[in-house]
């Protein structure tokens, strides 16, 4: 998978592309459009390019003035996802953690279908405080952030009471390495994994878990796909934020295809259960 700033630089690309596109329909030069709009030709060079970012108004006024007044929506769009799409994991943790669960909650109140998918870890909505704050005390030496895990894990238990309304329908396919990634000690696993078999009963919770020897689709990072409205993906680095059309079909795309490769109901228990057995070994 590409890195984040390497999408980034990807996405810019393609804006700038789109938009010299809609310039060559229209039949301009780039002096033409630099008249029409009062720009310096080299600005419509450097969109064009990928090197300077559009505004709003950009985008708007170089459609109107290439009659594309119909496209100027979605290149907005495009670009917002840009604006949005990489977050640098120092920038958003130097006060510590706790600001970092909070800032979530808004998105978490007004997504009604959580689709989620983990390779290596069990996602925070079904996290005991026990696992949340050893994967955040590890967060934080790692990081050296300040550390504010107690509170942290304190906002993120919170969080999970989106999940108590009927209302709210919670998929979650995760590899079976998330199952035996020790995070804590055998204590800390055992609850946790013994909390995954309670959750998992839930009637507007879906869990399914890919068994290692099924394995048959490439390595990705996990994402959460928040309704059809965003997908998070998280790296070592950075939050991509992903908000495109397009690009949010093709998350959702890959995780009907991970689901169809899950174990789910007893099978899935089984799995759960030999991962416990084997916190013994």
């Amino acid at each position: 998978m590409p890195s984040p700033s390497h999408a980034v630089a990807q996405a810019k690309q393609a804006l700038g592309a789109r938009l010299r596109e809609i310039r060559l329909v229209a039949g301009l030069t780039g002096r033409d459009l630099g008249d029409l709009t009062g720009w310096h030709s080299s600005k419509v060079s450097r969109i064009e390019h990928g090197r300077q970012t559009p505004s709003d108004n950009d985008i708007s006024t170089w459609c109107r003035h290439c009659g594309a007044d119909d496209q100027a929506g979605e290149l907005v769009a495009s670009l917002r996802t840009i604006d949005e799409m990489y977050v640098e994991w120092r920038r958003m943790q130097r006060t510590g953690l706790q600001r970092l669960q909070q800032a979530a909650v808004p998105l978490y109140e007004r997504t009604t279908c959580f689709r989620v998918y983990e390779p290596s870890l069990i996602p925070g909505l079904f996290q005991t405080a026990e696992y949340a704050l050893a994967l955040m005390r590890a967060v934080v030496a790692f990081r050296e952030i300040p550390d504010d895990s107690a509170q942290a894990v304190e906002a993120r238990l919170q969080r999970q009471k989106v999940l108590e309304s009927s209302d709210r329908r919670c998929v979650v396919i995760l590899e079976e390495a998330a199952l035996r990634n020790r995070i804590g000690d055998v204590e800390v696993m055992a609850g946790q994994l013994g909390r995954l078999l309670t959750v998992a009963l839930r009637p507007n919770i879906s869990l399914g878990i890919i068994p290692i020897r099924d394995r048959a689709m490439w390595p990705t990072n996990g994402f959460w796909i928040f309704d059809k409205e965003r997908v998070l993906v998280e790296t070592l680095s950075a939050e991509l934020t992903v908000l495109q059309p397009r690009e949010v079909a093709l998350y959702a795309k890959a995780f009907t295809e991970l689901a169809d490769l899950a174990s789910y109901g007893a099978a899935a228990r089984t799995l759960i259960a030999s991962a416990i057995a084997a916190l013994d070994t």
